[in-house]
Order: structure tokens, then sequence, then C-alpha cells
């Protein structure tokens, strides 16, 4: 069996039931989506796996409303005015036939009943009647939706021998009708009958009617790849933005107040990537996403994300990273996968986990439960093992009647705050689909994890036997919890009801071509208010050459102020750095040129001469996201020593100007680099060892610039023929041949920075108003063009004495004592 994310893995094929191969202009998005997502059956469940007793054809309207007619109604009368004129000049007695001698046909011919591509004359048996469901008292369609949680768990979260008792194997089991633990069996056995009507019914006649009975079906995928997308924003929406603006105990955003924090996210089983497009498009580059699904046809297509920034998203398949398999359910997967994130993440783990998955069931639909359990089983499980204390989780699931899928549930209870069982508008009624959403994960959780993990290398092992998991949690203590228990029931009925009359509904504009749902324009605009979700067609970006694309970032800034004209540091120019405190240090590595990104790997330089000439970076592997000009250097890394040693190209930022799209060249220094940092976070792809890296230049203070020289090191490189040069060693053990230092100043005229002996504090003072204050002026701050124009370069060249171990002096050049003397002699703290 092949799993699917939603849109994430093959649709189902073969029966021309569940194919989405129409021509229909008025289908064409809705196939497409189809095809990606679910379609009627669970992708979407109609199709049962058993037969099951005949369908009532009672009806809930009289019979002349299906079939236009009534033997106490004159088949004359049916006919208006202006057709029994025409029809009576024509000869024509009520009763009699036509022609001259009224040797004619006396009956009325019948109307063609055809339907669809059904051969003429061909009625389906158990498909013309009613079904015996009155779906005309269904809700008004709206846009506003409510939440129910499970009541909060107050049971104690069981340990790891507690645990080990908890699992049952028995007899492997492929049939549902008997499954009324959590459900009455009128209901069940009602939406299983419900769906046997379909059976034999054609894919397009059941689109179509699928699509003029759902007021919510023209939603759609909107701006993004596919309606999986769009369930995520419904989703996000109604549980008040818990996943793209995660909160803490106090109310108090995780990451959109704390600029370094970026929000890290997790997308399982989830190709081509709608939801990661959702979360991407709502925050932009402020977050990193890390994915995993099959390899093959339904994996992730990051070129297709068309309203976010797909290079901050990093597929990762498991065992192999980039070159694995993605299948969830092998242990080696999801232990590589942890791994993956905690290295990712400072070992704190993912603010939420996202999961889609599912497969083709087909001649299966009504089993589709016991046929998933392992991948919503390994869905909860690499949640619980990537997600942080305080994460959040969101995963589909199906029909949860079986004591298997309500245990796993009851684990999810145990682990976090607050559940919720959860169908969005965006979720086909028709079918079973409805979503897990599980609020901040409790500290603690790892025994529950681990007997996970057990009960997924007992499912393996089981694999292909008549032995099965049959229960993760007994029976009687699911009972036991009456709260938990009792919401179970409670939502599945409810959940059932919907699905049963949206079924029948389904059948009636079947069987009634004529109908439709009024509403529906009307309800998609008001979804679409209501999420903040642009109501547009998805459009793929517009191609730009980097020429216009860059003015048009830098609008009417002054181009010449951008020019790189590096002043040299000496001892005419020392001057300059009196005021220490205004001054940060960057030790260079290379020629300082301009990036621009437009998207992927559409990366162009320029090396700050006029005119401006941008040239594709070219035998250079990195990936960017659009709109984005930084200043950097392309700088020879070298890692090792002697034959070892190994090189490769990398580009260190100094400053940035527009990161996707976000101007932050008015901001202060030190709030760009962190910007930047975060921005290099998100981007960098440490799965993948074939891509050029890019880091940010480490910052000084100048008046701690001893730290540079403790980093300075005599190394011997492969092309210094035996002879030590200077080595400048970065934050890990990679170094490069640095040339020089870059002093920034970052206070603008006329303020300075001071350090107040009596208060031992630092403050700002004002040159010209001779004011002074410790808070930070709204116009201190030295915009780019000011710390790029200003800055000076103490070129590190021969004659230049920066380390113990050099010994040519040129008494005429600046070396690392005048500089230092200088510095101490105008910076004094105690």
């Amino acid at each position: 069996m092949k799993r699917r994310g939603d849109a994430a893995y093959a649709p189902l094929q073969g029966s021309k039931r569940h194919r989405e191969d129409s021509s229909s202009d008025e289908e064409s998005q809705s196939r497409q989506d189809s095809s990606q997502n679910d379609s009627l059956s669970d992708q979407e469940d109609h199709r049962p796996g058993f037969s099951m007793p005949s369908i009532s054809a009672s009806s809930s309207f009289d019979a002349q409303d299906i079939d236009g007619s009534s033997e106490a109604t004159s088949k004359f009368s049916m006919y208006n005015s202006v057709s029994q004129k025409l029809m009576a000049k024509m000869g024509f007695r009520e009763g009699e036939g036509l022609g001259k001698f009224g040797q004619g046909r006396k009956e009325i011919i019948e109307a063609s009943t055809q339907r669809g591509r059904r051969g003429l004359g061909l009625t389906l048996q158990g498909f013309q009647g009613e079904l015996s469901v009155n779906w005309r008292d269904e809700p008004e369609a709206s846009a506003v939706e409510t939440v129910d949680w499970f009541p909060e768990c107050t049971t104690e979260m069981p340990d790891a021998d507690e645990l080990q008792d908890w699992m049952t194997l028995g007899p492997r089991k492929l049939k549902i009708e008997d499954e009324t633990e959590f459900c009455t069996e009128d209901v069940l056995h009602t939406v299983l009958r419900c769906k046997t009507v379909f059976d034999n019914l054609e894919g397009e006649e059941m689109r179509r009617a699928r699509t003029r009975s759902n007021a919510y079906e023209t939603i759609r995928g909107g701006i993004f790849l596919n309606r999986a997308a769009m369930k995520m924003a419904n989703i996000d929406h109604c549980f008040d933005y818990m996943f793209t603006n995660p909160k803490d105990s106090q109310g108090k955003s995780l990451t959109k107040d704390r600029e370094g924090e970026l929000l890290y996210f997790g997308d399982v089983c989830a190709g081509p990537g709608g939801f990661s497009e959702y979360i991407l498009w709502r925050r932009n580059w402020h977050a990193k996403g890390f994915g995993m699904t099959l390899k093959g046809p339904c994996d992730f297509k990051l070129e297709d994300f068309y309203a976010a920034p797909s290079e901050v998203f990093e597929p990762y398949y498991g065992e192999g990273g980039v070159d694995g398999d993605g299948d969830i359910t092998r242990p080696e997967n999801i232990n590589a996968f942890r791994n993956f994130v905690m290295e990712s993440t400072e070992r704190k783990g993912l603010h939420f986990v996202m999961a889609d998955g599912g497969f083709s069931v087909e001649g299966q639909e009504n089993i589709q439960e016991i046929l998933s359990k392992q991948l919503m089983l390994c869905q909860f499980l690499t949640a619980v093992s990537t997600l942080r204390t305080g994460g959040h989780f969101v995963c589909k699931t199906f029909d949860l009647f079986t004591p298997f899928s309500v245990g796993l549930v009851y684990l999810l209870y145990l682990c976090f705050d607050r559940i919720s069982l959860f169908k969005p508008v965006t979720s086909r009624p028709a079918n079973s689909e409805r979503y897990v959403v599980c609020r901040s994960l409790k500290p603690g959780a790892d025994a529950v994890r681990e007997y996970m993990f057990k009960v997924n290398l007992k499912l393996n092992q089981l694999r292909n036997t008549e032995t099965d998991v049959t229960e993760v949690v007994p029976l009687d203590i699911i009972k036991d919890d009456p709260d938990f228990f009792q919401f179970m029931v409670k939502s599945n009925e409810s959940l059932g009801a919907v699905q049963i009359k949206a079924l029948a509904k389904i059948h009636a504009f079947v069987v009634e071509p004529t109908l439709a749902e009024p509403k529906q324009a009307d309800i998609r605009k008001e979804c679409l208010k209501l999420w903040g979700v642009p109501d547009k067609a998805r459009v793929a970006p517009s191609p730009s050459d980097p020429k216009s694309k860059f003015y048009e970032l830098i609008k009417t800034s002054d181009v010449n102020s951008l020019q790189c004209k590096l002043t040299p540091l000496n001892s005419s120019t020392l001057e300059k750095l009196r005021h220490v405190l205004d001054h940060r240090c960057i030790v260079g590595g290379g020629e300082q040129i301009f990036l621009l990104a437009l998207g992927k790997s559409q990366i162009y330089t320029w090396d700050g001469k006029m005119p401006v000439r941008w040239k594709k970076m070219e035998n250079f592997k990195l990936e960017l996201p659009r709109d984005t000009l930084l200043s950097g250097e392309i700088v020879q890394e070298l890692k090792g020593e002697g034959k070892a040693q190994r090189r490769i190209n990398a580009v260190h930022v100094m400053d940035a100007l527009i990161l996707n799209g976000t101007d932050v060249r008015d901001q202060h220094f030190n709030q760009r680099i962190q910007m930047v940092e975060k921005f290099v976070k998100a981007v960098a792809k440490p799965s993948r060892p074939d891509m050029n890296p890019i880091r940010v230049k480490e910052v000084y203070r100048l008046e701690e610039m001893d730290k540079i020289f403790v980093r300075l090191e005599m190394k011997i490189t492969k092309s210094s023929g035996g002879v030590p040069r200077l080595s400048y060693t970065g934050r890990d053990d990679r170094h490069f041949l640095p040339t020089g230092l870059h002093i920034i100043k970052t206070v603008n005229d006329p303020w300075t920075m001071a350090y107040s002996k009596k208060s031992k504090m630092k403050f700002f003072y004002n040159k010209m108003t001779k004011e002074s204050t410790y808070n930070m002026p709204a116009n201190s701050a030295a915009p780019f063009h000011v710390c790029h124009a200003e800055r000076l370069f103490w070129a590190w060249e021969d004659g230049v004495i920066v380390h113990d171990s050099q010994t040519r002096i040129d008494q005429d050049k600046l070396s690392k004592n005048k500089l230092l003397s200088f510095i101490h002699q105008n910076y004094q703290p105690e």
C-alpha cells in the first residue's frame, strides 16, 4: 500500500468512480485538488469493504418530485399554456394520437433518464430511490465554527512499568461493522449503508454532485498549491493561531517578540507540502520547517510553493537523510528524523508538528481506520518524539471506532494539556476525515514515547501474519475515565450524523442534477476574510531580471552610497575611532560584494563598483528566498591541515538590506545582524553537504578587540609551500585566511556613546544639543548606508603585526599594539 498525505501520496487509481479525469472546466480546479487530496471516499471513503443490506427507497418528499409525474394529474396539463396552444394547432387532442387519422403515438415521450456516461436505459439498482435520511434540516452554512475540547485530563501519566502491560494482541480483524464500543450501532451502520449506495455510481456524477452539494466546496486551495493548505489556514484560525503564533501559559507569543527565535515546525507524511506552504506564507522566513514524507511522485514539491519561501523548508527522509525513503513506519527513520530535528534546534525540539498521512484503500474504504492504524501510530510517535515541552500537534485521522484508534487518542490525552477532535469546514462533510488537535505537550512523556515505539516494532514483527495489536490501552482503562469515554462517544456520534446527512445530500444531488447550493460564493468570501487569506487566484511569481529587482527593492536610495569604497585605517585615520563604543569589528576574508536573490538558486552578485552590473553566481550551490539583498564576502574556508585539508567556498554575510522583502536598512546594526542570523538559520541546509554554506560574520565590539587576536593562529595550508600562514578560526573548526578588519560605525551623528564611571553604565550623548540619555534615542541608530559608507578597513598586509609569531614589522603601518593602546586610552571603564 502506498501512503499519502492529504495531497501527499498517490491519488486513488483504477476505479472510474475515484478518478478525477474529466475535462469539464467547471471541475478542473476541483479535480486538481481532489486528485491530490480526498475524493469522495476517504480519499473520500464511500466504497465499503463488504456487502451491506439494501437501502430503503422511502423518500422525504413525494414521488412526483423525483420523476415529474402523478396518476391524478393529466399528462397534457403538465405542459405550459404556450406548449398546449402549439400542440393544439398541430391537431393534437388529449387521448388521441397525432397524424391525419389519429394513428400516431398517444403517450407522452418520456424524458431521458440517462445520467453521466451510463449506457442508455441503464438504471442503478438501489440508487434511484431516496435514502431514508432527511438532509434538508442540516444547519445553515456559516464561516463561524466552534471548537470542543476534551475535558482536561487529571489522570497521572503512566510510567514504563504500567505501560508494558497495556499492549494486547489478538486475531487480525478486517471488519468494522461490529465496532460499537464508541458509537451506537445505528449511527455506524447508517454511515456504512449510506456509503454503499455509491458503489456502482460513476465518479464524474459523484464529483459533480459533491461540488454542487457542499456549501464550502469553492474555497478550494485559493492562493496555495492545494486544499490541504487551506485546511491548515482554517484549523489555525479556529484554534486561535496556536500554530503560527504559539503562546505560553501567560498568553505571550513564544516567537514573535523574540527576534532571534525561529518558529520550528515539522511536517510529516505531508507531500507535496500544502500545510507547510500555509505556515511559511503566514510566517515567511521567521519559521524553519523540517519535513518527512515518502520519496517518489508524491514527494514535497517545493518548486510549487508560490505563496511562501520554500527555501526555509528542509526535507529529511530519515535514515540516509536526503537519500532516505521517508517511510515513517520504519523505526530507523523515526529515530533519524528525531536526531536531525534535535541537532537543528539546539536540542530544544519543535514548536509544533503537523501530520496528514493517508493512502489508497480502494475497495476497502470502510475499513480505512483499520488499514491506517500503524500510520496513525507512527505519526503520533514522531510528534511526541520531536516536540519540545509545550509544543502542539495536529494530525489527520479517519473513523475512530476501534479500541486501537481510540487508545492512541487516549495516549495523546494523557500527554497533552488539552486535545480536541475537530472537522474543519474545509474538510468535505461526506468523508470521515477529522483532525486531532493537541495543545501543549506535558513534561515527562518519554515513557509514552518509548511505549509507542515498542508498539510500532511489534506491528512490524506481526506484518503478514494472522495476529495483530488490537489494543494499546486496555478497554477497561478507557471506560473507567468517564470524561474521556463520554466525549469520545459524543464526538463519533455527532461527526457520524454530519457525514450521514452529507452522503444523503450528495445522493439527492445525483438524482436531481438541477439542485445546487446557492451560498457557495458568499461562504467562500466570508471564510477567507475570517481566516485572513486573500481571495485571489494562485499565480506563479513573475520572473524578474536582477537589475530591475535591485532598483525595485532599494527604491529611491542613492546607489552611489552602496559603492564598496574602503577607507583605510592607519595612523592618520585612527582619530575616527576616538568614540570607541560607537564601533563594531568584523574579520574580513575576501572581497566585499552584494548578493541579490530572486528565489531558489537564482542568486546574483555585484562588486559594488559603478556602473551596477549583476552577475549570476556560477559554480555555487545555494538557495535564498526571493527579494533578498545582502552585503558579504565569498570566503574560501579551510578544514584541517596539510594533505587532509579541505576547501569550500562559503558566503559570509556582513550586513543585510532586504530579507525576503523585509526592509531592515533602518534598523540598528545589532538588530540587523540578529535578524540576518535568524534568516541564515532558516535557510541553512545541514542535511545537504553538497551545498555551499552560508554564515553570518562574527561581530565584536571595538573595545573587546582582544578577543579577535586570540582566534588568530599560524597554520600551514596546501598552497603555502610548508610556510605557516595567518589564519582565523571561526565558531567551529573551520578557518580562513584573513585579509583584515572591517570597523563599522553603528551610531549616527550627532549622537555618540560614552561610559559613565559614576553609574558604571553606557549612555548616549548628543554632541550638538549636549543631551544625554541612557535610553537609545530613535535617530541614533546608523542605517545601513551610513554603516557601509563610513566603515574603515585595517588591512593585515606585510609588515602589519597582529600575531606574536610575526616578526617582520613596518613602523609606518598600524600594528596590533598601537591600535590596542589607542583603544585603551579612549575607553577606560574602570
